[in-house]
């Protein structure tokens, strides 16, 4: 017998990283990818947030459960991870905490304090007084479109505006793959993060109606300081391989800059801008019967 697994908190682990082309399974207790000739490469599982799996891949159930106690999420995507299809839940959602993050969503006010919060923090300013959820979107979405177009400036680039086909990878220009690379690759350490912290990924904010919309609302804190920047030099050289090159540079600063670090704690600020405390369990609540075991993992893992 194995002895029990500790799973390493969210904050200390590699990033992401992408799989192609082989079948994971679970070998003498080893997370492993075998390739068409049956050469096995060792995957540290424990160790990383988040693993893409692209397309050509083949998940074992033996493999999905391991990832599962160690709190690592699998994301099935499409080529260059720009298309999401389906993820694992490595998190469980803490039910707590998922009572307090749809208690603020509902709240009108709650809700407004957390997207003034939200832009605070991705514009390092305050958002304009007396102005709605609707109207700050507004405000946000001319922002952005102001710095993509400075940043083009910055590099050199001819900027026709943020349009690509989720349904077509080659219908975008050069820049435009280069920005869904990089959005791709923050999308999925921002799911792992808001996973681990025991939130569900679908009570937006700002972004409402989508399976990933609180996703969206905080990886757009962190875009424009972290991604954007790499997308664009990138794009700026016209590599042979852009996508390739994206991915590779976001996995190097998501390392240095401790992206993924920083993730948990600005949800916990940003829910806490609320003013609201976590609802308590019900007085006529049932207790557990068969509580789990204290682990030293992250508040949202299985034990």
């Amino acid at each position: 017998m194995l002895p029990p697994l500790k799973p390493i908190p969210m904050k200390e682990r590699i990033s992401l990283i992408f799989i192609e082309k082989c079948q994971l399974d679970v070998v003498d207790g080893a997370f492993v990818g075998i390739d068409i000739t049956g050469v096995r490469t060792h995957i540290p599982v424990g160790s990383v947030a988040c693993i893409l799996l692209e397309p050509g891949t083949r998940v074992s159930h033996a493999a999905a459960v391991l990832a599962a106690k160690v709190g690592t999420l699998l994301i099935w995507v499409g080529e260059a991870g720009v298309r999401l299809y389906a993820s694992g839940q490595p998190g469980g959602a803490r039910s707590d905490r998922l009572l307090y993050q749809a208690q603020l969503a509902l709240d009108d006010t709650a809700r407004l304090k957390v997207v003034r919060k939200m832009y605070e923090l991705r514009f390092d300013e305050e958002s304009p007084a007396k102005r709605s959820v609707e109207q700050l979107r507004g405000i946000e979405g001319a922002r952005v479109k102001e710095m993509y177009k400075l940043m083009a400036k910055r590099y050199g680039i001819t900027w026709k505006g943020r349009i690509y086909d989720p349904k077509n990878w080659a219908a975008g220009d050069i820049v435009n793959q280069c920005i869904s690379a990089a959005n791709s690759c923050l999308y999925g350490i921002s799911e792992a993060a808001i996973l681990a912290a025991g939130y569900a990924p679908a009570i937006g904010f700002i972004h409402t109606g989508k399976p990933l919309a609180f996703v969206y609302d905080i990886a757009d804190i962190f875009k424009f300081d972290a991604v954007t920047p790499i997308a664009f030099q990138i794009a700026a050289s016209k590599p042979m391989e852009p996508e390739r090159k994206v991915r590779l540079a976001c996995r190097d600063v998501f390392r240095s800059k401790r992206v993924l670090g920083k993730i948990i704690p600005v949800i916990e600020e940003i829910l806490a801008a609320s003013g609201l405390k976590p609802p308590k369990p019900h007085k006529e609540a049932v207790e557990i019967a068969i509580p789990n075991p204290e682990g030293i993992g992250d508040v949202g893992h299985r034990n």
